[in-house]
């Protein structure tokens, strides 16, 4: 049976402005992330309707898609937050997913277990 993590993790969700997304990544991985997956993307929201010589410019957006472990997800969202400056209009969104089953990731997958393991037998 492949490794399958079940109600472990959850799925951070962040859209910036191009060039923001590394000192996101930064304070992510300060607060406890192993890093993330960066998409490319264009926003069409209400801070992006501005004009250059009466040419609609669509900025260019970078997504951040960071999995984490639920009882990390608060302290990295936070770190988020306040490296990305989210809390001020027009800076970028963030959003949490809880993910029901994730595979791929056997590395923490086996991480968990050991702690969890070296939990049990030091009680």
């Amino acid at each position: 049976m492949p490794d399958i993590a079940v109600d472990t993790h959850d799925l951070i969700v962040t859209i910036v402005k191009k060039g923001w997304v590394e000192r996101i990544i930064e304070a992510s991985r300060k607060a406890g992330a192993e890093g993330g997956t960066i998409i490319p993307g264009r926003g069409v929201g209400i801070h992006e309707s501005k004009k250059l010589l009466g040419i609609p410019i669509e900025p260019e957006k970078e997504i951040l898609l960071t999995l984490i472990q639920k009882e990390k997800t608060e302290e990295v969202l936070s770190a988020i937050v306040e490296a990305g400056k989210l809390n001020q209009p027009g800076t970028g969104v963030g959003f949490v997913l809880e993910l029901k089953q994730v595979v791929g990731i056997v590395h923490l997958l086996r991480q968990m277990e050991e702690n969890q393991s070296g939990e049990k037998g030091s009680e």
